[in-house]
């Protein structure tokens, strides 16, 4: 599956389950380790759980590798080698900003 379709699944996958605030991020050509960065809001603390479980759920048998999960209470990180998925609580994206800096870096040229 080509990589676009691949972003494209995800956000459907997490816009199917109530992610909010749905943003993709082509970082391609900017010198960031990856070229797609997702970034979803959860409602509750239990929902970024359901949709990390309902991501693997559905993209592990298609062949989508979890090379790594990172979680701490209002955020979960996964990686799947070119595309990172942030699943954050409203208050954590806030928090740090992590729109501004995907939208700085994406008006960045890379190296």
């Amino acid at each position: 599956m080509e990589l676009k379709e691949r972003v494209k699944r995800i956000e459907g996958l997490i816009d199917e389950k109530k992610g909010l605030d749905i943003l993709t991020y082509d970082l391609r050509g900017r010198g960031y380790y990856v070229d797609f960065v997702v970034v979803a809001t959860t409602m509750a603390d239990r929902h970024g759980q359901a949709l990390l479980d309902y991501l693997k759920e559905k993209l592990k048998p298609a062949g989508e590798e979890f090379f790594r999960v990172d979680e701490g209470d209002d955020w979960i990180i996964i990686d799947l080698g070119d595309i990172l998925v942030h699943l954050m609580s409203q208050e954590y994206r806030a928090r740090y900003q992590i729109d501004t800096f995907l939208e700085e870096l994406k008006g960045s040229r890379g190296r």
